[in-house]
């Protein structure tokens, strides 16, 4: 045979460390109450929401990388922005435009240049005289006839000079966003040249801080291992629960079936012996009648023997005949007849029996040896020691669809002779009747009318096959 390999035997010994441990596991988890356990369930959430970022469970390391600048095409800067040229129906306005004043009075208008600051009085001194030209530079002087300016001359003029000034404006904003725009062009050009530069002197590095754990599924399997705590809580109870009924029941029962066979060994001794005085005072007295009377020495003789034959098992009923420790009713009167003919011979008239039993109740089942302990008890107790004797009746019959089998004698009375026994075969009776048949059964005793005993045995009904009968 090969012999198994270290990886199966291996397997094997984790397969059953795991099974063990699982068990153990839900055993505690049962033997803890539902309080206890949603505390603790509790407490483990928090401590791994506190400790899922530590060391043990989340680490950094810092790695340095190499970091190339892209490669930068230098582009001229573009040149200013230049307002078109008017359209030539338009005016050509001066070069200086900011310069440029206009008057208007009743003499007509004047277009001149804005004198400067040092010229600025001699300009005005020399503005009176309406044909003058030039006197600080370039005057454009239109004149109109006096009493011909009107107010849509002026609204014109008026809207000429809001041009001119709008204009200006515009040039001059121009002016600025060029300048901006070449500003910003040179500094891209300069922090181009500078990043080609640094390319070109080698190449550059720069430190990352990387995050690796398991910390981050930390939380989850601590909860899916609560969720699954209190699934194996709720079922595993119920598993245990059905697990300690089962053996409790197989407890009970292996400890009902021992307690039978106890009692069962018992009554087989008791069945399997005649007692020795009984037989004992029988031989006697045969022998005694042998020279007197041998026709009734022969008859009790036969009565012993009709006795014992009834009374001692077979091999077969020994070792158990699935019979489940009954018998029928006739067997047990084949044991309980010779009984009373004998004491009948040896008490004489002191002893009359009344045998009360249907042939069609021969056949139920009874268990053995409860009658004869009854019918010995009522005569050793009752009837021997009364000086006039009595009677006994044996009666069966069917109360209530149960078999009721009475015993019943008009002797001294249960507990009333000087040897009276110590119950020890009722005792043993009921224990019998329970361990067969349980609430089913039961054992009466009450006292007879005018004096006496009646004991009653109370068993369910059921015929037996193949049955003495």
């Amino acid at each position: 045979m090969t012999p198994p390999s270290p990886w199966t035997s291996r397997w094997q010994r984790f397969s059953s460390g795991s099974v063990r441990a699982f068990h153990a596991y839900g055993t505690w988890l049962v033997g803890i109450s539902w309080r206890r356990f949603i505390l603790l369930a509790l407490a483990l959430i928090v401590v791994m929401a506190i400790v899922h970022d530590s060391p043990p469970f989340t680490w950094r390391f810092t790695r340095t990388v190499e970091v190339r600048a892209p490669r930068v095409v230098v582009m001229p800067p573009a040149p200013p922005r230049v307002k078109a040229a008017p359209k030539p129906s338009e005016p050509k306005l001066p070069d200086s435009i900011g310069d440029v004043q206009i008057h208007i009075g009743e003499d007509g208008v004047r277009i001149s240049r804005r004198p400067t600051a040092p010229a600025a009085a001699a300009s005005s001194a020399s503005a009176a005289p309406a044909g003058a030209s030039g006197a600080a530079g370039a005057t454009v002087d239109i004149r109109i006839p006096p009493g011909q300016i009107s107010d849509a001359i002026r609204e014109a003029v008026e809207d000429a000079r809001r041009e001119l000034e709008e204009a200006a404006r515009e040039a001059r904003e121009e002016a600025e966003q060029a300048e901006r725009d070449a500003e910003e062009a040179r500094r891209d050009a300069e922090a181009a040249i500078k990043d080609l530069v640094r390319e070109r002197s080698g190449p550059r590095f720069e430190e990352h801080e990387t995050r690796v754990g398991i910390g981050d599924f930390l939380m989850q399997f601590t909860l899916l291992w609560v969720l699954a705590s209190a699934v194996m809580k709720f079922t595993y109870k119920g598993r245990m629960q059905a697990e300690v009924k089962a053996a409790q029941a197989t407890e009970t029962a292996e400890a009902e079936a021992l307690k039978r066979q106890v009692v069962e060994a018992r009554m087989a001794a008791m069945q399997a012996q005649v007692e020795p005085h009984f037989l004992f005072n029988t031989l006697a007295s045969i022998d005694h009648l042998i020279e007197t009377d041998p026709a009734r020495a022969s008859q009790m003789q036969k009565n012993l023997i009709a006795l014992l034959r009834a009374s001692m098992p077979t091999m077969r009923e020994a070792n158990g005949d699935g019979m489940g420790g009954v018998r029928d009713l006739g067997r047990e009167l084949a044991v309980i007849r010779p009984y009373l003919e004998i004491l009948k011979v040896r008490m004489e008239e002191r002893l009359a029996t009344d045998i009360q039993v249907p042939d069609g109740l021969l056949s139920a089942e009874f268990p053995p040896m409860m009658i004869q302990t009854l019918v010995e008890n009522a005569i050793k107790h009752g009837l021997e020691p009364k000086a006039e004797g009595g009677a006994l009746l044996l009666k069966a019959e069917i109360v209530h669809g149960r078999l009721q089998v009475t015993v019943a004698d008009t002797g001294l009375g249960f507990g009333k002779a000087a040897t009276a026994g110590t119950g020890v075969g009722l005792a043993n009776i009921r224990e019998r009747l329970q361990l067969l048949y349980g609430p089913k059964a039961s054992l009466t005793v009450a006292a007879n009318q005018p004096s006496g005993t009646v004991v009653t045995i109370t068993v369910p009904y059921k015929a037996v096959e193949g049955s003495f009968a």
